[in-house]
């Protein structure tokens, strides 16, 4: 089973590889995304990885609240959205 993990509080230099290569020592990465601000395509600190469930509650285990780059991370199951309105 493949769980969705929330990575909060990333530098803004942090991109789909680099933040592919944090996780990996932890499992195979499904996927690694890092969100983007629509209008400037600027990082907005934050993103979401998959991996296998083993997988990812030891990378929780190994990286919620370790620093990286001068910042400390947060790492924890995603949450689905209760309302997800569009903004136009």
């Amino acid at each position: 089973m493949t769980i969705s993990l929330y990575v909060g509080n990333l530098p803004y230099t942090t991109d789909q590889n680099s933040l592919h290569d944090l996780f990996s020592p932890f499992g195979e990465v499904h996927s690694a995304n890092v969100i983007s601000d629509r209008e400037t395509g600027r990082s907005r600190g934050f993103g979401f990885v998959e991996m296998s469930e083993s997988d990812a509650r030891n990378a929780i285990t190994a990286l919620d609240g370790q620093e990286h780059q001068g910042r400390k991370l947060r790492v924890n199951e995603a949450q689905k959205r209760e309302n997800t309105r569009r903004r136009f």
